[in-house]
Protein backbone atom coordinates (compact mmCIF):
# COMPACT_ATOMS: atom_id res chain seq x y z
CA UNK A 1 0.00 0.00 0.00
CA UNK A 2 1.37 3.61 -0.73
CA UNK A 3 -0.09 6.95 -0.27
CA UNK A 4 -1.32 7.06 -3.76
CA UNK A 5 -3.01 3.26 -3.84
CA UNK A 6 -6.36 3.57 -5.00
CA UNK A 7 -6.15 7.15 -5.34
CA UNK A 8 -7.69 9.03 -8.63
CA UNK A 9 -5.39 12.12 -10.16
CA UNK A 10 -7.10 13.99 -12.79
CA UNK A 11 -3.77 15.45 -14.75
CA UNK A 12 -4.15 18.56 -17.25
CA UNK A 13 -0.98 18.57 -20.20
CA UNK A 14 -0.70 14.80 -19.58
CA UNK A 15 0.36 13.28 -22.71
CA UNK A 16 3.93 14.55 -22.33
CA UNK A 17 6.78 16.24 -20.43
CA UNK A 18 6.03 16.63 -16.92
CA UNK A 19 2.05 15.51 -16.95
CA UNK A 20 2.95 12.26 -18.18
CA UNK A 21 6.02 11.24 -16.05
CA UNK A 22 3.82 12.43 -12.62
CA UNK A 23 1.08 9.90 -14.51
CA UNK A 24 3.84 7.47 -14.71
CA UNK A 25 5.37 7.71 -11.51
CA UNK A 26 1.68 7.67 -9.28
CA UNK A 27 0.13 4.76 -11.28
CA UNK A 28 3.71 2.73 -10.62
CA UNK A 29 2.46 3.67 -7.06
CA UNK A 30 -1.20 2.39 -7.44
CA UNK A 31 -2.76 5.30 -8.81
CA UNK A 32 -5.85 5.39 -11.36
CA UNK A 33 -5.58 8.34 -13.53
CA UNK A 34 -7.82 10.99 -15.52
CA UNK A 35 -5.24 12.39 -18.02
CA UNK A 36 -6.47 15.47 -20.52
CA UNK A 37 -4.67 16.73 -23.05
CA UNK A 38 -5.63 18.61 -26.52
CA UNK A 39 -3.16 15.92 -28.33
CA UNK A 40 -4.96 12.76 -28.51
CA UNK A 41 -2.07 10.55 -29.93
CA UNK A 42 0.37 10.61 -27.42
CA UNK A 43 -2.38 10.78 -24.77
CA UNK A 44 -3.69 7.23 -26.57
CA UNK A 45 -0.23 5.96 -26.09
CA UNK A 46 0.39 6.87 -22.97
CA UNK A 47 -2.69 5.54 -21.34
CA UNK A 48 -2.13 1.99 -23.22
CA UNK A 49 1.40 1.99 -21.44
CA UNK A 50 -0.50 2.56 -18.50
CA UNK A 51 -2.75 -0.22 -18.49
CA UNK A 52 -5.50 0.86 -20.63
CA UNK A 53 -9.20 1.50 -19.45
CA UNK A 54 -8.92 -0.44 -16.39
CA UNK A 55 -6.55 2.61 -14.62
CA UNK A 56 -6.91 5.10 -16.78
CA UNK A 57 -9.42 7.61 -18.33
CA UNK A 58 -7.49 9.57 -21.44
CA UNK A 59 -10.14 12.80 -22.37
CA UNK A 60 -8.94 14.39 -25.24
CA UNK A 61 -10.21 18.23 -24.04
CA UNK A 62 -9.16 21.52 -24.35
CA UNK A 63 -8.68 23.61 -21.24
CA UNK A 64 -10.21 26.75 -22.65
CA UNK A 65 -13.69 24.65 -23.00
CA UNK A 66 -15.14 24.46 -19.74
CA UNK A 67 -18.01 22.34 -21.30
CA UNK A 68 -14.93 19.67 -22.13
CA UNK A 69 -13.51 20.04 -19.53
CA UNK A 70 -16.90 19.49 -17.54
CA UNK A 71 -17.56 16.26 -19.63
CA UNK A 72 -13.69 14.76 -19.02
CA UNK A 73 -14.38 15.06 -15.04
CA UNK A 74 -17.47 13.52 -15.76
CA UNK A 75 -16.29 10.46 -17.55
CA UNK A 76 -13.19 10.18 -14.76
CA UNK A 77 -16.04 10.43 -12.20
CA UNK A 78 -17.94 7.72 -14.06
CA UNK A 79 -15.47 5.46 -14.35
CA UNK A 80 -13.38 5.83 -10.59
CA UNK A 81 -15.88 7.42 -8.25
CA UNK A 82 -14.36 10.50 -7.68
CA UNK A 83 -11.73 12.75 -7.95
CA UNK A 84 -8.69 12.83 -5.67
CA UNK A 85 -5.87 15.19 -6.47
CA UNK A 86 -5.84 17.56 -9.38
CA UNK A 87 -2.50 18.63 -11.17
CA UNK A 88 -3.28 21.53 -13.02
CA UNK A 89 -0.09 21.37 -15.39
CA UNK A 90 -1.55 22.38 -19.00
CA UNK A 91 0.54 25.83 -20.38
CA UNK A 92 1.98 26.74 -23.38
CA UNK A 93 4.25 29.56 -24.13
CA UNK A 94 4.46 33.12 -27.00
CA UNK A 95 7.53 33.99 -28.52
CA UNK A 96 8.16 37.84 -28.35
CA UNK A 97 8.39 41.43 -27.21
CA UNK A 98 5.06 43.28 -26.43
CA UNK A 99 5.89 45.19 -29.41
CA UNK A 100 6.59 41.85 -31.63
CA UNK A 101 4.33 39.02 -30.35
CA UNK A 102 0.83 37.65 -32.13
CA UNK A 103 -1.78 39.20 -30.27
CA UNK A 104 -3.82 36.30 -31.08
CA UNK A 105 -0.85 34.03 -29.27
CA UNK A 106 -0.83 36.51 -26.40
CA UNK A 107 -4.39 35.59 -25.35
CA UNK A 108 -4.03 31.88 -26.47
CA UNK A 109 -1.32 31.48 -23.33
CA UNK A 110 -3.37 33.68 -21.06
CA UNK A 111 -6.83 31.47 -22.09
CA UNK A 112 -4.65 28.01 -22.17
CA UNK A 113 -2.74 28.47 -19.09
CA UNK A 114 -5.04 30.72 -16.42
CA UNK A 115 -7.97 30.75 -17.85
CA UNK A 116 -7.63 26.79 -18.24
CA UNK A 117 -6.70 26.31 -15.08
CA UNK A 118 -9.72 27.85 -13.32
CA UNK A 119 -12.12 25.52 -15.95
CA UNK A 120 -9.74 22.33 -14.32
CA UNK A 121 -10.20 23.55 -10.96
CA UNK A 122 -13.90 24.00 -11.08
CA UNK A 123 -14.69 21.52 -12.69
CA UNK A 124 -13.12 18.73 -10.03
CA UNK A 125 -13.16 20.97 -7.16
CA UNK A 126 -16.97 19.80 -6.03
CA UNK A 127 -15.31 15.61 -5.88
CA UNK A 128 -11.72 16.75 -4.80
CA UNK A 129 -13.77 19.06 -1.60
CA UNK A 130 -16.09 15.52 -1.26
CA UNK A 131 -12.82 13.42 -0.90
CA UNK A 132 -11.24 16.24 1.04
CA UNK A 133 -8.31 16.14 -1.99
CA UNK A 134 -5.30 18.16 -3.16
CA UNK A 135 -4.99 20.42 -5.87
CA UNK A 136 -1.30 21.53 -7.46
CA UNK A 137 -1.73 24.25 -9.65
CA UNK A 138 1.42 24.23 -11.72
CA UNK A 139 3.21 28.25 -12.14
CA UNK A 140 6.78 28.67 -12.72
CA UNK A 141 9.86 30.56 -11.73
CA UNK A 142 8.34 33.14 -13.75
CA UNK A 143 5.71 34.09 -11.03
CA UNK A 144 8.99 35.06 -8.89
CA UNK A 145 11.00 36.79 -11.61
CA UNK A 146 9.94 38.72 -14.69
CA UNK A 147 11.64 37.59 -17.79
CA UNK A 148 12.08 40.08 -21.01
CA UNK A 149 10.09 38.54 -24.26
CA UNK A 150 7.65 36.64 -22.02
CA UNK A 151 4.89 38.97 -21.03
CA UNK A 152 2.15 36.21 -21.32
CA UNK A 153 3.55 33.39 -20.14
CA UNK A 154 5.21 35.72 -17.03
CA UNK A 155 1.72 37.25 -16.75
CA UNK A 156 -0.12 33.96 -16.80
CA UNK A 157 2.03 32.16 -14.14
CA UNK A 158 1.92 34.88 -11.93
CA UNK A 159 -1.60 34.69 -12.10
CA UNK A 160 -1.93 30.78 -11.70
CA UNK A 161 0.23 31.34 -8.43
CA UNK A 162 -2.11 34.02 -6.67
CA UNK A 163 -5.08 31.49 -7.95
CA UNK A 164 -3.62 29.07 -6.06
CA UNK A 165 -3.53 31.21 -2.79
CA UNK A 166 -6.40 32.64 -3.11
CA UNK A 167 -8.38 29.21 -3.58
CA UNK A 168 -5.96 27.55 -0.61
CA UNK A 169 -7.72 30.44 1.88
CA UNK A 170 -11.63 28.77 -0.24
CA UNK A 171 -11.25 25.29 0.62
CA UNK A 172 -8.72 25.37 3.32
CA UNK A 173 -12.08 25.15 6.20
CA UNK A 174 -13.30 22.03 3.55
CA UNK A 175 -10.40 19.67 4.43
CA UNK A 176 -8.97 20.37 0.82
CA UNK A 177 -5.49 21.75 0.72
CA UNK A 178 -3.95 23.87 -2.02
CA UNK A 179 0.04 24.00 -3.70
CA UNK A 180 1.44 25.78 -6.54
CA UNK A 181 4.81 24.27 -8.00
CA UNK A 182 7.76 26.71 -9.47
CA UNK A 183 10.09 25.29 -11.41
CA UNK A 184 13.02 26.20 -13.81
CA UNK A 185 14.09 25.55 -16.83
CA UNK A 186 12.86 21.98 -17.48
CA UNK A 187 13.66 19.05 -20.44
CA UNK A 188 10.61 19.52 -21.44
CA UNK A 189 8.95 20.15 -25.15
CA UNK A 190 8.01 23.04 -24.53
CA UNK A 191 11.25 24.33 -23.48
CA UNK A 192 13.12 22.44 -26.50
CA UNK A 193 11.09 24.36 -29.08
CA UNK A 194 11.65 27.49 -27.53
CA UNK A 195 15.91 26.83 -27.82
CA UNK A 196 15.24 25.17 -31.21
CA UNK A 197 13.08 28.35 -32.50
CA UNK A 198 15.22 31.09 -31.07
CA UNK A 199 18.94 31.05 -30.42
CA UNK A 200 18.75 34.27 -28.86
CA UNK A 201 16.98 32.86 -25.80
CA UNK A 202 19.90 30.66 -25.38
CA UNK A 203 22.63 33.66 -25.76
CA UNK A 204 20.27 35.42 -23.16
CA UNK A 205 20.55 32.64 -21.00
CA UNK A 206 24.49 31.74 -21.32
CA UNK A 207 25.07 35.06 -19.65
CA UNK A 208 23.10 34.37 -16.44
CA UNK A 209 24.31 31.98 -13.41
CA UNK A 210 24.82 28.45 -13.87
CA UNK A 211 21.95 27.59 -11.75
CA UNK A 212 19.43 29.84 -13.49
CA UNK A 213 20.23 28.78 -16.84
CA UNK A 214 20.80 25.11 -16.40
CA UNK A 215 18.18 22.70 -17.62
CA UNK A 216 16.29 19.74 -14.99
CA UNK A 217 15.58 16.29 -16.43
CA UNK A 218 11.65 15.88 -16.47
CA UNK A 219 12.41 12.65 -14.23
CA UNK A 220 14.23 14.52 -11.71
CA UNK A 221 10.75 17.33 -11.68
CA UNK A 222 8.68 15.03 -11.24
CA UNK A 223 9.84 13.32 -8.70
CA UNK A 224 9.90 16.64 -7.05
CA UNK A 225 5.83 16.59 -8.04
CA UNK A 226 5.08 13.42 -6.38
CA UNK A 227 7.23 14.07 -3.28
CA UNK A 228 5.21 17.37 -2.78
CA UNK A 229 1.79 15.88 -3.72
CA UNK A 230 2.08 12.95 -1.10
CA UNK A 231 3.04 15.67 1.57
CA UNK A 232 0.01 17.53 -0.16
CA UNK A 233 3.00 20.93 -0.29
CA UNK A 234 1.84 24.01 0.04
CA UNK A 235 4.68 24.80 -2.74
CA UNK A 236 7.13 22.62 -5.07
CA UNK A 237 10.35 24.71 -6.03
CA UNK A 238 12.29 22.58 -8.75
CA UNK A 239 15.30 22.85 -8.35
CA UNK A 240 15.16 23.71 -4.59
CA UNK A 241 17.08 27.15 -4.98
CA UNK A 242 13.85 28.42 -7.04
CA UNK A 243 12.57 28.92 -3.44
CA UNK A 244 14.89 31.17 -2.30
CA UNK A 245 13.60 33.94 -5.28
CA UNK A 246 10.47 33.75 -3.26
CA UNK A 247 11.64 35.63 -0.94
CA UNK A 248 13.69 37.98 -3.05
CA UNK A 249 10.99 39.00 -5.53
CA UNK A 250 11.24 42.58 -4.06
CA UNK A 251 14.90 42.86 -4.32
CA UNK A 252 14.39 41.66 -8.13
CA UNK A 253 11.84 44.59 -8.50
CA UNK A 254 13.69 47.15 -7.27
CA UNK A 255 14.84 50.20 -9.95
CA UNK A 256 18.83 49.34 -9.52
CA UNK A 257 18.13 45.46 -10.49
CA UNK A 258 15.85 46.38 -13.78
CA UNK A 259 18.36 48.46 -14.39
CA UNK A 260 20.93 45.86 -14.41
CA UNK A 261 18.44 43.66 -16.36
CA UNK A 262 17.45 46.00 -19.15
CA UNK A 263 21.46 46.66 -19.50
CA UNK A 264 21.23 43.20 -20.44
CA UNK A 265 17.95 43.16 -22.18
CA UNK A 266 18.86 45.58 -24.76
CA UNK A 267 21.73 42.95 -26.03
CA UNK A 268 19.87 39.91 -27.14
CA UNK A 269 15.88 41.17 -27.43
CA UNK A 270 15.96 42.68 -30.49
CA UNK A 271 18.08 39.91 -31.90
CA UNK A 272 14.88 37.61 -30.36
CA UNK A 273 12.24 39.92 -31.83
CA UNK A 274 14.22 39.03 -35.20
CA UNK A 275 14.13 35.79 -34.63
CA UNK A 276 10.37 35.60 -34.30
CA UNK A 277 9.64 37.43 -37.21
CA UNK A 278 11.89 35.54 -39.53
CA UNK A 279 9.89 32.51 -37.89
CA UNK A 280 6.23 33.92 -38.81
CA UNK A 281 4.65 32.85 -36.19
CA UNK A 282 4.76 33.81 -32.16
CA UNK A 283 4.52 29.93 -31.06
CA UNK A 284 6.13 26.84 -30.78
CA UNK A 285 5.11 25.15 -34.60
CA UNK A 286 3.59 22.08 -32.68
CA UNK A 287 1.56 23.91 -30.25
CA UNK A 288 0.48 26.33 -33.20
CA UNK A 289 -0.93 23.29 -34.56
CA UNK A 290 -3.25 22.14 -32.06
CA UNK A 291 -6.37 23.60 -30.75
CA UNK A 292 -6.44 26.19 -33.73
CA UNK A 293 -9.93 27.66 -33.29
Amino acid sequence: MTAFNGKVVLITGGARGIGAEVARRLRARGAHLVLIDIDSPPLRELAAELGGDEHVVAASADVRDFTAMQAAVAQGIERFGGIDIVVANAGIASYGSVLTVDPAAFRRVIEVNLVGCFHTVRAALPSVIERRGYVLIVSSLAAYMAMPGMTAYDASKAGVEHFANALRLEVAHRGVDVGSAHMSWIDTPLVRESFADLPAVGRALAALPRPIRKTTSVQKCAARFERGIERRARRINVPVWVGALRWLRPLLQTPAAERAGSKTTSTWLPDMDAEVAGLGRSLSARTQALGED
